[in-house]
């Protein structure tokens, strides 16, 4: 099986990327970037984002995960802390996210540190599931092989079961992650494959250094 790609082109030409529109800190550029693409018809699923972690196996593995909140203090997320990705960040909670909204030519990548919320927060997010969604974080030991869907689905109805007519309190097993950021890069395709990267690096003092990379 074979496939030629190299006549895959694009000209990026939308928007440009240039210092003097970008704030001090990264994270008032990053709600700048997110409302606009939220706000956009051309743009699904805007909370979207690659999470990438390095496993016990030494392997990088990328998956998308939905952004829950964002704060100056950095990027929320939710899932079960006995899954793939939750070892993972128990390993190594250097973490890399990225956003790519191709129909506006941008992408956002951010390196950080992941870290678990209190559960007082996971609660309150937990709280605000459907049941369904509830239901599902009981059922399903993610990331473990199963024998069927057929498994899965008893799991389920077996939780159905157990918690019919009361309250589906929150798992302990699963909750939230606040990712600290220590760098964050916008990228913005440009023409001629010229693109704008503009870095911003953390310092020690909580101030940010903003740099242009070359495409």
């Amino acid at each position: 099986m074979s496939k030629d790609l190299s006549n895959y082109r694009k000209s990026y030409e939308k928007q440009e990327l240039l210092e003097n529109n970008c704030p001090e800190n990264p994270m008032e550029l990053f709600q700048t970037w997110f409302l606009n693409a939220d706000s956009s018809d051309t743009v699904e699923e805007t909370n979207a984002m690659t999470f990438s972690t390095i496993g016990k196996d030494g392997f990088p593995k990328s998956r998308i995960v939905l952004l829950k909140k964002y704060t100056w203090e950095g990027f929320i997320f939710y899932t079960n802390y006995n899954s793939e990705k939750g070892k993972a960040i128990e390993g190594n909670k250097n973490i890399c996210v990225s956003f790519f909204w191709p129909a506006l030519e941008q992408q956002i990548i951010i390196k950080g540190q992941a870290e678990k919320l209190s559960e007082k927060l996971s609660d309150a997010y937990f709280e605000s599931r459907p049941d369904g969604s509830k239901l599902g974080a009981w059922a399903s030991e993610q990331s473990k092989v199963v024998k069927s869907r057929e498994e899965l689905d008893e799991n389920l109805k077996t939780f159905e079961k157990k918690f019919e007519g009361e309250e589906i309190l929150r798992p302990k097993h699963w909750g939230g992650y606040l990712i600290k950021p220590i760098s964050i890069e916008f990228w913005q395709g440009r023409p001629n494959r010229m693109h704008d990267r503009i870095r911003y690096s953390l310092h020690k003092d909580f101030s940010w250094k903003l740099e242009r990379l070359s495409p």
